[in-house]
This record gives structure tokens, sequence and C-alpha cells, in this order.
């Protein structure tokens, strides 16, 4: 059989990168102390003559002294924190170090590191088993250098290996960022792989942002995520653009501390810029329309349209154009100019907010550069049927429309006819979250074809977002007629802004509706519904809840009757409290209303609280606020008692859909009656050519649910679990061996019980508090009981328990049952399970457990894990102890023997691994010696020929000499081997070991060498 071991995936990726032309060297070759050494010492990161030589090559102008000042000031850290110094040198990286030399007179200037026009101007390396030690001694597998510096990380693990995923490659990485912190100060980008699944990220990504790469040259590849990754994005001219120009450092506060966290571009983003950047070219010299780039809500939209900002500044072509950004409602343009704001190092310069027409006047007579952002309705003649006045007529005038399906982008008398009065020249480029209605002329009037489309579907299958699912409460509430408000499809929406400012709307229809929703009554029954809803959710499913009203009054009116019902969710100050309704208003407003009235400082501060995963604030009441372009990860349910339709609709349930840590869907709470209007959002998103459902109904996810217990209540059939489920939790557990007994007897049984209760219990927290998940939920607590004890006792892998979402383990922690899990020997009666793991007398009680399923499958795990201790110290005697359990194993399970005989089997085989460990007393060797010994000793024709005084002499004299040569990283110093091998080969010589076995001896010596290394070098030397 072809063991696949993670050498493999590392050459395969090697190769992989030699094809995109990185030159490839081994890390030991050029070790200060390897053959040809190009690193002063271990510490070293950095290979300056590599540096030096790109420097001179990309700065012939620059005077020697500048550039051995650029050099210090790339080698030099000015911050404590490992984000602020990687973004500090990732400015030097893109921009080029400053520095001052005299000519004639005082000069500034810059080094460029990297010449990003012409790719093959640089030096490409990839680098394997690149020893660094700082606070620790650490080898990522391969290092990617460009110029000399080590931009890209890989940490590889194998996929054969169940105990080796991405996710233990992810979590290495957080180790080496303690231990061996002044690598990470240079990097660009992570990646870790198994070989299949491949996944890029940086340094601030958590796991679930670390994403694959699916494009090669823009032709998209779903297989093969590995080759995709190196061939689409480590190719030279990619990974110098994504460099450059894809990754930003966003800076936002975190309690009273700054958080910078650096992102990467995902494929879609990268995709769609540079399609926009070249059809900005072309609509500059032709018809000024860029064309329409629908991205799904929560896919990022807002950090392409940075991207795309970003780069227009970078193409020659474009002549530095100044970019307007247009919103149609003020908190739309603050929260996309606050994105902006925090990305200000790529787009090389500060956005400014032009608030009246004067301003954006003053800002465009600049003859280029500048980003702009402004609402639509700033380009509303003063006089109704007036034409807009021009602004300027430059050509390098680029306006980017938010969401540009909305009504007011027609050319007959709307807003599109005043923007090209005011800016003839200009060329126009549309982004949105939903796609353009198939009955919409006037959106593709104004901007032209679509450019780049990244739907539902896609988004939920390279998971950036989660489906949103969709429960009706309307029965729940069993209200009357007279309180269930009749809403057509004229029904007109009055905005927040609307309904501050123009009063005679409150006289309108809109008015009669807003006072049967808004009733008391009404308002009193939703609220004790939201209270039992949110309080089950949360019980089950931590996150964050929005509430969405048809009217400010309303807001106030619910807000007062759930503090009411939770007392303690209220608190009158901004920095605390469960609870809080976010809106406008003006001085004039009721004085009840003014303490939930706040300035654009405080809901900026509030929206900071609303972010934060760990700030108490977990309810929030809106009217308009906060339903388009706001990002809050771990919001996962939205209450809805407003008329929505259309593109607002669609908007506003998006979200619940953005991605966070174990999420793995949000909800949609229906209390007014949308279902029609989802209905039509789909129909149109269908038509226009969209794929995925933008929502799931949750008795789906009902339905999914109880399909998965079905499956579970199969493996339990024949036992009758009920009666255990609501006894005292000691009786609970105690009942555990009994049934994981049976499900041992079952054809991979706990294999199979362990995937299918996983399983079930993500279908659980997606469908809770459907009254069918509320049914069962006892149930999968015992479950979840026998799970635990199963993975902690028989053997199972790493991936399975690493795979158990740790929103699941909420879920039966906080509700169902203790996370407790007890010795499951002691449940099973055993007295012994205090006493030495492998005792006879221990053995002896396994042997007469009556579950002989589960005694099996305990000893298996046991024997498993003294197995690893064993081969760890003793390669040898590890291996011999493996193959002798897999031999009684695989009789097992091949029929040849019954349960009680291959327990018996396995309690000798465990007695004798019990007497091994006295065998030093005996031999008079020590634990190390004994491993050497049986290293030497595995040649039958020297046992024979040999005396056994003498091969205890030689594993004596191996100890001592080996110990007194080892170091940390001696396994990969090429010339410290080398000394190693020949002073094994002269004292197996010296003791007339058969000169035809040395050289495999001398293998198994190292081998067993290496297992120790690490250990004795961290410890004492008694041998001198």
């Amino acid at each position: 059989m072809n063991i696949i071991t993670e050498s493999d995936i590392e050459n395969m990726c090697l190769q992989l990168l030699k094809d995109c032309g990185y030159r490839i060297i081994y890390g030991p070759d050029i070790a200060c102390d390897g053959e040809t050494p190009q690193r002063k010492d271990y510490k070293e990161v950095i290979l300056l003559d590599h540096l030096r030589d790109a420097i001179d090559k990309l700065n012939p102008q620059i005077p020697k002294e500048a550039k051995q000042q650029a050099i210090k000031k790339i080698l030099r850290a000015e911050s404590q924190n490992l984000e602020a110094n990687n973004q500090d040198f990732h400015n030097l990286l893109i921009k080029g170090v400053p520095v001052e030399y005299k000519t004639n007179k005082i000069k500034n200037d810059f080094v460029n590191i990297i010449d990003f026009n012409n790719p093959s101007n640089n030096e490409f390396l990839a680098i394997n088993q690149f020893t660094i030690i700082e606070n620790d001694n650490r080898r990522p597998d391969i290092i990617l250098f460009i110029n000399g510096l080590p931009l890209v990380i890989f940490e590889l693990k194998n996929a054969a290996d169940e105990n080796a995923t991405i996710t233990n490659a992810y979590n290495q990485f957080q180790t080496y960022k303690d231990k061996i912190p002044s690598l990470f100060r240079f990097n660009e980008i992570l990646i870790i792989s198994d070989g299949a699944a491949a996944h890029a990220g940086t340094i601030t990504s958590p796991i679930e942002r670390f994403m694959p790469w699916k494009t090669i040259n823009g032709e998209k590849y779903k297989t093969d995520e590995t080759q995709t990754l190196i061939k689409g994005m480590l190719n030279k001219h990619t990974i110098l653009d994504i460099i450059k120009n894809f990754i930003v450092f966003e800076k936002t506060k975190q309690d009273s501390s700054i958080k910078i966290s650096k992102k990467l571009a995902a494929y879609h983003q990268y995709e769609a810029t540079n399609k926009a950047i070249e059809n900005t070219i072309k609509a500059t010299k032709g018809d000024k329309r860029a064309g329409i780039v629908w991205h799904t809500q929560g896919s990022g939209k807002s950090l392409t349209m940075v991207f795309y900002t970003g780069k227009l500044s970078q193409t020659p072509e474009l002549e530095n154009p100044t970019v307007i950004v247009l919103t149609d409602r003020n908190d739309l343009d603050d929260q996309l100019f606050n994105t902006f704001s925090n990305c200000q190092d790529i787009l090389r310069e500060t956005p400014k907010h032009a608030q009246e027409r004067n301003e954006i006047e003053k800002l465009l007579k600049v003859s280029s550069g500048g980003i702009i952002f402004t609402t639509i309705q700033k380009f509303l003649p003063e006089i109704k049927g007036d034409k807009y006045p021009l602004l300027s007529n430059r050509k390098n005038i680029i306006v980017i429309a938010d969401e540009a399906h909305r009504s007011q982008y027609d050319f007959i008398d709307g807003f599109a006819k005043h923007l090209r009065d005011a800016l003839p020249n200009a060329s126009f480029i549309g982004f949105t979250g939903t796609p353009i209605e198939k009955s919409d002329r006037s959106t593709p009037a104004v901007f032209g074809k679509y450019v780049d489309k990244y739907d539902i579907e896609q988004a939920v299958e390279d998971k950036n977002t989660v489906p949103i699912y969709y429960e009706s409460r309307l029965a729940k509430l069993d209200l009357k007629p007279e309180e269930r408000p009749h809403i057509d499809k004229e029904f007109e929406e009055v905005t927040e802004g609307e309904e501050v400012a123009r009063k005679e709307k409150l006289k309108s229809r809109w008015a009669r509706v807003e006072a049967v929703v808004g009733s008391q009554d009404r308002i009193k029954r939703i609220a004790t519904d939201i209270v039992e809803h949110y309080e089950k959710r949360q019980a089950n499913f931590e996150g964050k809840g929005m509430i969405v009203c048809m009217s400010r009054r309303i807001c106030i009116d619910l807000h007062n009757a759930l503090i009411k019902l939770r007392p303690q969710w209220y608190n009158k100050d901004d920095k605390k409290g469960f609870l809080k309704v976010i809106m406008t208003g003006l001085a004039s407003d009721p004085k009840d209303w003014q303490e939930h009235i706040r300035n654009k400082k405080k809901r900026q501060d509030m929206a900071e609280r609303a972010k934060n995963p760990e700030d108490e604030l977990k309810l929030f009441i809106v009217r308009d606020m906060w339903l388009t372009g706001f990002d809050v990860p771990n919001l996962n349910t939205m209450y809805i008692d407003k008329p929505m339709r259309g593109h607002g609709l669609m908007q506003a349930i998006a979200r619940v859909n953005r991605v966070f840590t174990d999420k793995k869907g949000g909800l949609v709470v229906d209390y007014i009656g949308i279902a029609s209007d989802l209905k039509d959002a789909l129909a149109t998103y269908t038509e226009s050519g969209g794929r995925g459902k933008p929502f799931l109904d949750q008795e789906l996810a009902a339905h999914l649910m109880i399909e998965k217990y079905e499956i579970v209540l199969n493996l339990l059939h024949g036992v009758d679990y009920k009666k255990f489920i609501n006894l005292p939790l000691k009786d609970k557990l105690s009942s555990t061996p009994k049934i994981i007994d049976h499900i041992a007897a079952q054809e991979k049984g706990t294999e199979r019980f362990i995937k299918h209760t996983k399983e079930l219990l993500q279908a659980f927290a997606l469908a809770v508090p459907h009254d069918k998940a509320m049914k069962i939920r006892d149930e999968l607590g015992y479950f979840q009981i026998v799970r635990s004890q199963i993975i902690k006792y028989t053997v199972t892998s790493a991936r399975q328990e690493e795979e158990l979402d740790s929103a699941i383990k909420q879920i039966i922690s906080k509700s169902i049952v203790s996370d407790r899990i007890i010795d499951i020997f002691a449940a099973a009666g055993l007295k012994s399970q205090n006493i030495g793991i492998l005792s006879d007398k221990f053995l002896e009680e396994v042997k007469d457990m009556p579950q002989k399923n589960l005694a099996f499958e305990a000893l298996k795990k046991l024997l498993i894990d003294q197995i690893r201790i064993i081969s760890k110290k003793n390669i040898v005697q590890g291996k011999s102890f493996a193959e002798m359990l897999d031999r009684a194993i695989k009789s097992y399970t091949n029929k040849n023997i019954e349960t009680a005989q291959i327990i018996e089997e396995l309690v000798d085989l465990a007695k004798k691994m019990r007497q091994e460990e006295n065998r030093g007393d005996t031999l008079k060797l020590t634990e190390d010696e004994i491993a050497f010994y049986d290293a030497i000793k595995l040649n039958d024709s020297a046992v024979k020929i040999m005396k056994d005084e003498t091969l205890k002499d030689i594993a004596r004299e191996l100890v001592k000499t080996i110990r007194n040569s080892v170091s940390i990283d001696w396994t990969i110093r090429e010339s410290v081997q080398a000394k190693l091998r020949l002073n094994v080969k002269k004292i197996l010589k010296k003791y007339g070991y058969p000169p035809d076995k040395q050289q495999k001896a001398t293998e198994i010596v190292l081998e067993q060498a290496g297992m120790v290394a690490r250990d004795w070098a961290e410890t004492p030397n008694t041998y001198t």
C-alpha cells in the first residue's frame, strides 16, 4: 500500500511552484552552517544578499548609503505590536522606503523593493524546511521569498492522516506568531493545505476567513484546490497584483483599544475588480458605461468597491481619476465612507465627505485624484424642472453608485439625467447586492451590462455567506382580524427620514396601517413572543438579534414592552445594556423618545458595540437604520414587523447571512406577513439569473433535522435509551456503557454514531426553536453524552471532534446537559479506575465487563494511546506492539475470533507492554539505552554473532555519543547529520557489528535519535 506522507504533499507543492517559475531551494543548504550558507544565524528571516541585489537592480539612481538606510528601515520594527509592524512593512513594500540623501542639496526619494509592473524583474524563491530560532525553534514547511523577503508561508498537513487537518495547520500558525514573530512581520499571505483542501488568509484572519482560490487566469476550477491556488493565486503576475492592490488593513475600535484587521481579497473580489478596471478603461474611451457588478449581500461588496477604487488610481490609462461614490441615503453614505476611511492605505489618499453641492464643485476643481462621497440627492436642482449646472467636464471622473438598481437612476426626469448634466464626460459603474429586475430598463441604460456576477449559490458554496431560513410567527400570535394589517402591492413605505420630516405622511394610508401594527395589545403579544423565541435561541445557539419595526413610535413602545418583561435588559447608559433602540430624531420629538435619539458619533459607538460579539448588547430595535450595508457577523436572528418588499427586503434579511465562526445559518422571523413579498423577491432574483435560494423555509431545516434524528434512532434500535433521559444526571451518565456497547456491536457503529449525531446537532442548530426541535432537545442531550463518551474512550480521529462546531457544543452544554464526562469504566461498574491503567487488577475487571463490545473499543483506545507514547521513545518497540495490535484487530474484524477472545488477546498484549517497563532493571540499561539496544538488536544475524553484553555496550556508547552531539535543529543540519552518521558507523565497526548490516542499523539508530533529540537538547546531559 502506498502511504502518502506530509513530505509527499510538500514535494507536490514545490513542483507546482517550480512550474510557476519559482526557484526551489532546500532550507538546510542555505542555513548558517549549510553547504552554501546565505544566513548569518537561524534568527535571520530575510535573505539579505538577495534583498541587496534586488534593491541595487531596481534603484540604480539611488546612492549606496541611501540603499543601506533603506535596508535598516526594512529591518527595524517600530512597534511591539505584530499587526502594526506588519502594516508598516506592507506600506514600505507597496510605496517604497522613504530615504534622504545629499546631491547638490538634500533630496527625498523612495527605494523600491519590488517591481510590481514587471514580474520578471524580481527573484522568486520557494524554500522548504527553513528553520528559525527565536523564542523557540520552528520550521515552516515552505516559504516563498520575493527579492529575499519571506512574503508567503505554507503550513502543510497530510490529507491521508485523519489527525492532521488544515485546522491543525491554522493552529500551528497561531503558535508560530508567538514563537517566531520576526517571520510574520514580513508576511503577506498564509496558506494552509493538506494537499486536497488549500485555503489562504492573513496573520489576523480567523479560520473561517481562510478561503480557497478558485480561478486560474479568470477561468473557474472546482477541483484540486491546492493546484488551483498555487497556479491561480501564486503565479508571478497574480501574487504581485494581490500584494499591491488586494490587501487592506482596517482599524476598528474594540473596547478601549484599536484592532488591526488585515484582509485579503477573495477570488471573486479579485476577478470582479480587474474586470471592472478593464471595462472602465473601455468606457472612458466609449459610451461612459463601465457596467454593473452584482455581488450578493454579505459577500464583501463594499471591500470590492475599495479594491476597485484603489486600483483605479494605479491604472495609467485612467489618468489618476477623481472618484465620486454615490449612495441614496445618509446612513448608507456614512457606512460606506467609514469602510473606505478605514482602508486609506490602499486608496493612497483620504476620502472626502461632501455634505453640500458647493463642496462637490470645489473638490472637482482639481485636475485629478480625490475620492468624494455624497448622496445622490445632492444632484437635485434647487428649482424643480431646472437643468442641473455643469460641475466639471473632465473625462477622468468615475462615478460609483452603490445599490445601482434603485428607481432614482432613470434618464427621463431622474437623478441620472442631473448627473449627466453635471458631469457630462464622467464614466458610471454600479455595484449592487441584488440583481437588476428584467423590467428595469433605466439602470442598464445608465451603467451598462453586468461586469461580474456572484450569486447566493456561489457565496454559500464558497462559505462567504450562510443560508437564511424563514419562520412565520403569525399563527403563534393568534391575532384578531382587526390586528392583522392589510398591506397590498401599492402600499407605500415611508422611510425614517420622511417620517421625521414630512408630517403629512402621518395622515396617509401608511398612518392607518401603522396604527394597526402599533396597537398596544399587538405590541404586548409580539414582545412576549420575542422574549420566548429569542431566549430559546440564545440558550441553544448564541448570537445577536435585530428587531425591525414600522415606525419610531412602535420601536419605542416595543422597547418598553420588552423591558417590562425583562427589566434586566435595560440600562440608560449607552455603554451598557442588553437592548437598545437605534434611530434618528429631533429635539422636538416627545421627551420619552430622547434617550433613544443619538447623534452620529453616539450611533457609531453603538454600532461598535453591536459588532463586538463579547459586548452585552444583544438585541437592537431599528426602523431604517442598519438595514443596508451594516455588518454584524454574529447577528443570527431578525424579527420583522415592518412591511418591506423587493430590493429593500432582500437587503434587510441579508443582515443575518454573514459568516461567523460556526454559524450555520441566519433566521428571519415574520410578524407582519412578508411571505408573499419574499416569494416575489425570489421570482425577481431567479428571473434575473440568480442561482440558489435567497431564503429557505425553516420547515425544511426541521425536516432535515428529523431525517438525521431517524438515522441516529436506527443505530439505537433494540435498546431502550429513552428510560434514561429523565433520570438524575449521575444515573443518566452511568447508563452510557450499555448504550455504547449496543452501538459498538454494529459494523463501524461508533464511527457512524459520531458522524450522524454531529449532523443531527448541526441540523438542530438551524431548526431551533421550531417545535420539532424543542421536542427532541432532551434526547439530543443524551445522544451528546453518549457521543462524548465514545470520543473519549474509543478510537476516533481528531477530525471528528474538531468538526463538531463550538456553537453546537454550546447547544448541548448550556441548554441540555452538563458538559462533564465521567469515567466510562466507573460507569460500567469497575472499581479500579484510579489504579494504574494497565494493572492486572484493572485488566481482569475489563475482561469481566458485561459490555464486551465496549470493553473491546475501550481497550483498543487505551492500547493505541500507550503505543503512541512508547513510539515517541522507542521506535522499534512501538512498531512491534503496533503490529501485534494490528494483527489482533484484523483477526477480529475478519470474524476469525469472537469478542471475548479479542479482549483476552488485548489484555495479554497490555500485560506484555507493562512488563516491558521493567526490562531496564533486568538488562541494567536506562530507558534511552534500551531504545538503541532494540534498534541494533533488530538485526537477527548480529544477535546470533555477537554477545548480548556487547550489544549493551554498543547501546551505551551510542547514547553517550549522540547525547553529546545533538542540538534542537540537528535533524535539518546536514553537516551535523553527516558527522553523527560517521560516528555511529565507527562505533558499530569498533564492536564488530556485521559490516553488511551496518548501513541499515545506522539509519535505524539515526531515526531513533531523531525521535528523542528535542527532549535531549532541552534537558541536562548526564553523559559526559
